[in-house]
């Protein structure tokens, strides 16, 4: 069992850096939530030692990022109570080594690369720093099939981990010095490095980030489609991330595609109105494709296939009061409220 203190610790450091998935972790069931917690608390603590606008030292950075590997591998005391945690979790659920080592040495490479020449070498990259991730928690969720569930769980990391690269490209270059964006893109799209190291927005960058988002909402439905091969309780959870993260992309096409003046960022209101649409429409269709499909900003065509330029056409949305899955009718601004008594005055079990 996971040390009481260590686990609100784990809790805290979700609650201050991650809220998005913080109300997607809130909705698994309790088992592998604690372990989310644990999990995420994990990846950033070694994430920070990196993310710093005023880094000490390559060498202390790769130092305490072995202190960190050596604590989790078990291979020196955890002095912290996240590394403490994480060694129960990872020897409750037999989280493979392999595992922490590529995601310790995906944090260590951004200590000193901080550009990529093709999307083949930032997926080497993401092999570590989100498919990793990706391949813990399915330690812990333990799916029947997790050969099955795996390419999956890869598409929807790196999706995510693509949304936060495209959300976040201002903030990358201006405080750490790295762009994320391939080397080859920009050159496919007349975007020069010395253009985005200078923030300097042009209709070339839009077309660009058009191109980046299309490409990464792709990896969106490979990896809700294997949502199905996941323990029934962990199901709504992972469908309403992606819902949650892919709506960033819609944040930058209202913005014309410009993230390099301002970073876009999902407001609490906006998450609830996502979580009780994503409900509602999972209890109708029991189908993670369709419930994606009706509730992200990556809406089908009228024939029912996925938009694959990434453009958005229109889609009918339910009247509120339609009928849902669970007998009855409810209300879009009745789930809201039923989402909000879900999530902040007791956890799912």
């Amino acid at each position: 069992m996971i040390d009481a203190d260590n686990l609100a610790q784990s809790k805290a450091i979700q609650q201050r850096t991650g809220r998005t998935f913080h109300l997607a972790t809130r909705l698994l069931p309790s088992r592998i939530r604690n372990a989310t917690y644990v999990l995420y608390a994990f990846f950033r603590i070694a994430d920070d030692v990196v993310d710093d606008p005023d880094p000490p030292p390559a060498e202390r950075q790769l130092a305490e990022l072995e202190r960190i590997r050596d604590a989790a591998l078990g291979n020196r005391p955890a002095d912290d109570p996240v590394l403490a945690a994480f060694r129960t979790v990872s020897e409750r659920y037999e989280i493979p080594d392999r595992e922490v080592n590529e995601f310790v040495d995906a944090m260590a490479t951004d200590v000193s690369n901080t550009r990529y020449e093709t999307h083949e070498e930032l997926a080497e990259y993401l092999r570590g720093s989100s498919v990793a991730v990706a391949n813990m928690m399915l330690c812990v969720m333990d799916p029947e099939d997790a050969d099955t569930a795996r390419p999956h769980a890869r598409a929807l990391a790196e999706a995510l981990q693509l949304t936060n690269f495209l959300r976040d490209v201002r903030e990358d270059v201006v405080d750490y010095g790295r762009i994320y964006l391939p080397q080859s893109r920009l050159a496919e799209y007349d975007v020069s490095e010395e253009q985005v190291e200078r923030l300097a927005f042009s209709p070339e960058f839009a077309v660009l980030m058009r191109a980046e988002l299309a490409r990464t909402e792709r990896r969106y439905r490979a990896g809700i489609d294997g949502v199905r091969y996941l323990p029934e309780g962990c199901q709504f959870a992972v469908l309403l991330a992606g819902v949650l993260y892919v709506d960033h992309h819609r944040l930058i096409r209202a913005q014309g595609y410009d993230v390099l003046t301002s970073r876009p960022s999902l407001a609490t209101s906006r998450r609830l109105l996502l979580a009780a649409k994503t409900w509602w429409h999972w209890r109708r269709t029991e189908d993670p494709r369709a419930a994606f499909e009706a509730a992200s900003s990556i809406p089908p065509r009228n024939d029912g296939r996925w938009d694959e330029d990434g453009t958005e056409d229109d889609v009918i949305v339910d009247s509120p009061g339609s009928t849902n899955g669970g007998g009855g009718t409810r209300s879009i601004g009745d789930v809201v409220s039923w989402v909000q008594t879900r999530l902040f005055s007791g956890e799912s079990k």
